[in-house]
């Protein structure tokens, strides 16, 4: 399997990934406000828990993604 393919397989899956995640902080945005609205503010603190993770989680793919493309740059010039 070449380094191109390699490359556009692992793009795919995490745009999937990330798409995913983006959709779950769509849902815990829309459930906070709900909640901040009806005055259930226990539900706050979680939900913002929640959505950082799932916003370090994006970075850490973003991350991976700038490394493999890096490492396959360095590999072509050899």
């Amino acid at each position: 399997m070449s380094l191109r393919t390699q490359g556009t397989t692992l793009f795919s899956a995490i745009l999937v990934l990330v798409a995913t995640t983006v959709v779950l902080q769509l849902w815990l945005l829309t459930f906070s406000m709900e909640a901040l609205l009806r005055g259930h503010f226990s539900t706050l603190v979680p939900a913002a828990i929640a959505s950082t993770a799932l916003l370090a989680i994006n970075a850490g793919l973003l991350r991976y993604i700038f490394r493999f493309d890096r490492e396959a740059r360095r590999n072509l010039m050899r």
